[in-house]
């Protein structure tokens, strides 16, 4: 399966887990003031005397573009926050693509600050837990964290441990992940297609055609970037930036080299096919994205799903769109820490920073305070759990609501459905559990090997993947490369430390 995972670039920055990691409660930075007051706090049924506690200010770095009326919203935040713990908290915006170095420019300065998002694609948790960036939460956990312990499905800690220790809270959303074939239904009216069958890659074939033969030329068939991976039912621990993964289905617990499969040559025919018959771009192998959903002229993509994805993007494309699902839903340690909140090793107060993770994950009132902004400025309260988003909120108020803790919590948009977050628990429920989950590799070992395989990678899978060159030709080619890089030694090494963690569980 590929997955977003953190890549392997930034996994080849663990070094020493194990040593870093047991050093890492001595490099907690300033210690809290006065715990024994912050437990004193904590009443019989778990909720906080915020009498007994003395005021503090947290600082907490967020994911996303500025918005401009955060600190009007911040202010009621802080009274209600006031109420409920004695605290008050800074948010902090850094955008989208400068988010992972500032972050890593801030800790590696040694700043106080108390929390901060992180997670398998930005600011990736498990290097940064690994060096120390983050602080353990075991124990703050189970002191002022067991609203996060029964609201969250308990596969979210387990499959983001580290060494058996969370540095992480996930946001409370779709636990299991699933790809799907996504589909411009304006087409399949169209020409009346039947897409109740269409589940591989090449089922896609005659579709495809139909487009092609009659639509004009700018309208893609198959609109996919470089990054474009086949569908494979495997797991990718290391990442899918390198073909190395263990069969979803496996028995013997192997990773294996995917160049060698009979499933990706297979689907590497298909794409070259696909790719000298026009049904994809020319440039694909160079092309970083694609405007499809902005311009419409497109039959099918593919992008990972939730329950009730398609009204989202139907909503944001202004047409409607329906899916194809690839495969059952699979739970990926990666999907697991797709989006978490981390407390600094800094923090001056770790006792009320997980005091605030533990509201924004079981109060309603604060949990869509901080998303949706306030009522009456940014959305009308409509009845029941549904709201009407103002013009304020567009404009002035659009935070990254997967980011921001247990979404099971938020307000729905007129036509969603009621039973929306119910799906979502249906959905992570239902999900088959891959045969890493929680498995973290190391890449110190191995880490030239590493750097190397993902040079190779790099020069060869979007051409190849993408069918932009003839497999015949260059996957030989490509297997060579792999070999002479280490990828043999990669595996080895993944095998081993699997092998090890995997006793481990079975203790």
């Amino acid at each position: 399966m590929f997955k977003k995972k953190a890549s392997i670039l930034s996994l080849a920055l663990v070094l020493l887990l194990t040593v870093v990691l047991s050093a890492c409660g001595g490099k907690e930075g300033a210690k809290s003031g006065e715990p024994a007051k912050e437990e004193a706090a904590i009443q019989s049924d778990g909720t906080v005397d915020a009498s007994k506690l003395d005021p503090v200010k947290l600082k907490m770095y967020m994911i996303g573009p500025n918005q401009k009326d955060l600190p009007k919203v911040q202010e009621e935040i802080n009274k209600y926050l006031t109420e409920k713990i004695n605290a008050t908290i800074e948010i902090n915006m850094i955008d989208w693509g400068d988010y992972s170095q500032r972050m890593q420019v801030i800790t590696s300065s040694g700043e106080n600050y108390d929390i901060a998002f992180t997670s398998s694609w930005a600011f990736d948790y498990l290097p940064n837990a690994a060096k120390g960036a983050f602080k353990p939460l075991n124990d703050l956990l189970d002191q002022y964290g067991q609203g996060i312990k029964e609201a969250l499905d308990p596969r979210f800690l387990e499959g983001t441990k580290v060494n058996g220790v969370n540095y992480g809270i996930p946001a409370n959303k779709e636990l299991a992940q699933q790809f799907v074939w996504r589909f411009n239904k304006k087409y399949l009216d169209k020409y009346n297609l039947d897409i109740s069958n269409v589940t591989t890659l090449e089922d896609l074939e005659p579709l495809l055609k139909t487009i092609k033969e009659n639509e004009p030329a700018d309208i893609t068939p198959l609109a996919v970037p470089k990054s474009f991976k086949p569908y494979l039912p495997v797991d990718f621990p290391l990442g899918d930036e390198i073909p190395i993964g263990m069969y979803l289905d496996t028995k013997d617990f192997k990773f294996v080299n995917l160049l060698d499969t009979p499933e990706l040559k297979s689907a590497l025919a298909t794409m070259r096919k696909y790719y000298k018959a026009g049904y994809v771009r020319e440039d694909v192998a160079t092309l970083d994205g694609i405007d499809n959903i902005k311009t419409g002229k497109w039959l099918v993509d593919r992008e990972i799903t939730q329950p009730y994805a398609e009204l989202g993007w139907s909503r944001n494309a202004g047409y409607d769109i329906v899916t194809r699902p690839m495969h059952d839903p699979v739970i990926y340690t990666s999907s697991a820490a797709g989006s978490m909140m981390a407390i600094s090793s800094y923090s001056k107060n770790p006792e009320r920073a997980m005091m605030f993770l533990n509201l924004l994950n079981t109060d309603e009132k604060l949990r869509n305070m901080i998303q949706y902004g306030l009522e009456g400025t940014h959305y009308k309260k409509l009845e029941g759990p549904y709201i009407e988003d103002m013009p304020a909120m567009q404009e002035n108020y659009a935070m990254p609501g997967f980011a921001l803790g247990n979404m099971f919590l938020t307000y729905l948009h007129e036509g969603e459905p009621e039973d929306k977050w119910e799906a979502f628990e249906k959905f992570n429920s239902s999900a088959v559990v891959a045969p890493t989950f929680g498995f973290n590799f190391d890449t110190a070992p191995v880490k030239t090997e590493v750097a190397a395989v993902t040079n190779v990678a790099k020069e060869f899978i979007p051409a190849l993947y993408t069918g932009s060159i003839d497999p015949d030709e260059y996957l030989p080619k490509a297997k060579q490369k792999f070999q002479d890089a280490g990828i043999d030694k990669v595996i080895a090494e993944a095998q081993k430390q699997f092998d090890e963690w995997k006793a481990a569980q079975n203790k």
